[in-house]
């Protein structure tokens, strides 16, 4: 029996170590991981397949084990607990509806099967649909309504004996484009309403920038940051956050000099960066610069105005926006991204020598 618990974290995964098989064909699919996850916080697992991200869900869940360390609902240890008598409920998926049912009976299978009042049952089930816009679709069996549908029945079903916590394991990977983009709003506006924890895993970046308060950036089974998505963006911890999330540029370069949080870098190419440094980080000798290519502005090199020098090769039109392909002195590709407007014209054609302009913040030398 969980007591009520004044924790202001939701979930505490404490040195976390799931280690499948034995000896030589042992394989870490965790190790020795560390996250505090915040009351009525948005948390998303953010990782490509295999980093472990799944499995730190599941043994959240508890249909898995750790090998060792310790989870923590509200403060209290909750490792033993088999998935039933852990106040935390999934989305699957694959939704896992129930196709002889109909919305409303989905939603209030769980709430059944608690043994709830049916008077208790039935305004829950109301209160349910309501919240997910499904009102008019009470009656309709699951094999009836759309995909976008179906998720949304999953996620009643799943809210509705209001758990403490509700763990989400990639629920848009099977909706197309554009209802994936509704119903990314559409879950932020869920979890703001009902105020529960929602633990989010996905794959998926933009998804995981676009709806959570906090990103944990997983790879081969440990987490490289933890972060606001405009934290992770912008101040990756290291290459592997930097390279994951959104597009950048790497630039191989050596250390000139460093003074407080700033540091002054040659390029292969010759120029002079000025750029921002890690916390706690004094690099020396060879280090790579990061710049995401929307924080660089493309001008024609009239040999007048200073700047990283080199030759357009490639334009390439994104409709949103345009990339523009550079070669610098050194060798390297510099990707510089524009905003297209209604006016927008292109003025520079392949082959033209240009120059790169970049804020006073735009460079970023990271810990390799």
């Amino acid at each position: 029996m969980l007591l009520e618990n004044p924790c202001r974290f939701a979930i505490e995964v404490r040195g976390v170590s799931r280690i499948y098989g034995a000896s030589s064909e042992r394989v870490t699919a965790l190790g020795g991981v560390f996250v505090s996850i915040r009351e009525n916080e948005f948390f998303t697992l953010l990782g490509p397949s295999g980093c472990g991200k799944t499995t730190l869900l599941r043994l959240i869940a508890g249909f898995d084990f750790p090998t060792e360390g310790e989870i923590l609902l509200h403060g209290q240890d909750i490792a033993p607990l088999p998935p039933f008598k852990r106040p935390v409920n999934t989305v699957f998926q694959n939704y896992a509806l129930f196709p002889h049912m109909t919305v409303a009976q989905n939603i209030a299978f769980g709430l059944e099967m608690l043994g709830k009042p049916k008077d208790e049952i039935r305004a829950r089930v109301d209160e349910m649909l309501k919240l997910v816009h499904m009102e008019q679709m009470r009656d309709r069996y699951t094999g009836q309504i759309s995909g976008g549908q179906q998720q949304r029945v999953a996620l009643a079903r799943a809210l509705a004996p209001q758990p403490k916590v509700l763990l989400l394991d990639e629920p848009l990977s099977a909706l197309d484009y554009k209802l994936r983009k509704e119903m990314q709003i559409e879950l932020k506006r869920l979890q703001s309403e009902t105020g529960i924890t929602f633990i989010f895993v996905t794959h998926d970046q933009e998804e995981a920038l676009t709806m959570s308060d906090r990103i944990a950036v997983m790879s081969a089974g440990r987490i490289h940051q933890v972060g606001t998505a405009r934290e992770i963006y912008d101040r990756p911890a290291d290459r592997f956050v930097a390279d994951f999330i959104g597009e950048t540029n790497f630039l191989q370069a050596t250390v000139v000099g460093t003074a407080n949080d700033r540091a002054t870098v040659r390029l292969a190419s010759g120029e002079i960066l000025d750029a921002g440094l890690p916390e706690r980080f004094k690099p020396q000798g060879e280090v790579t610069v990061v710049i995401r290519p929307e924080h660089a502005q493309l001008f024609a090199d009239d040999g007048e105005e200073s700047g990283i020098k080199g030759v357009l090769e490639n334009v390439v039109y994104f409709g949103t926006d345009t990339h523009y392909h550079v070669r610098l002195g050194g060798g390297d590709i510099f990707i510089v991204r524009r905003q297209n407007t209604r006016t927008s014209v292109d003025v520079l054609e392949p082959g033209v020598p240009v120059g790169i302009r970049l804020g006073s913040d735009a460079a970023l030398v990271l810990r390799d």
